[in-house]
């Protein structure tokens, strides 16, 4: 009986997933999770928290084989899996806002979605459809309610398609990408991927604000004129 036990704790251990950790999601599901969340993230509202950025880099870094307890991804599966999870979750939130229209934003309580909706809205109004969905990937939260939020005002499906499948390849195969160049370039670089995770996250916000700075500027040099 205590062997029995002794073996199952191990066994539990394992099935435990932290959802918020991409390394915990990467070792449980592998290139499969990638889509998984991937869809989830950008698709439904309620994947608003999951690590998209940290997920795709983290798992570039996988494919070089560099991380600890010998975890290691195929990088074409996952370049593959990456796109149709970002691709087909954005498609899929689109469709839901077109048929629900904002009935499922109104019933959330999260003010962090809520404050994900007004800013997704503010950058369809300032930039316009086609800039605002590309911009939108590289903003977590935003990307997720964007997408229904285009359904739901109507947006042109075939304008949505088109742009969101341009941002939705740059964003997840240009992150998974930085990993793995990152990963072949600087030896036992597992050591400083917590620090580097975060400054990619940072860097997917500075499309966003490359715009918000050109906008403003526009909008200065137009008043003193």
């Amino acid at each position: 009986m205590t062997g029995l036990a002794t073996t199952a704790a191990p066994a539990a251990s394992q099935l435990a997933v932290n959802i918020l950790s991409a390394q915990s999601l990467l070792s449980a599901f592998g290139v499969l999770g990638v889509g998984v969340v991937l869809f989830a993230e950008t698709g439904l509202l309620i994947g608003f928290f999951l690590p998209g950025d940290s997920l795709l880099f983290t798992a570039g870094l996988l494919c070089t084989g560099t991380a600890p307890g010998g975890l290691r991804l195929s990088l074409v599966p996952l370049l593959l899996v990456a796109a149709a999870g970002a691709l087909a979750g954005s498609q899929c939130g689109y469709l839901i806002g077109r048929r629900a229209g904002g009935a499922l934003l109104a019933r959330s309580r999260s003010a962090r979605l809520h404050e994900g909706a007004r800013r997704a809205q503010e950058l369809l109004e300032r930039y316009g459809h086609a800039k605002a969905i590309v911009l939108a990937r590289f903003v977590p939260v935003v990307r997720t309610v964007l997408n229904p939020l285009a359904g739901a005002l109507r947006v042109p499906i075939r304008t949505f398609t088109v742009w969101q499948a341009a941002g939705g390849l740059l964003w997840s195969l240009g992150l998974v990408l930085a990993g793995y160049a990152l990963g072949s370039a600087v030896p036992d670089v597992d050591r400083y991927l917590l620090p580097m995770v975060a400054v990619i996250v940072a860097l997917s916000l500075v499309p966003l604000a490359a715009e918000v700075y050109r906008s403003r500027r526009a909008k200065a040099k137009e008043a003193r004129g």
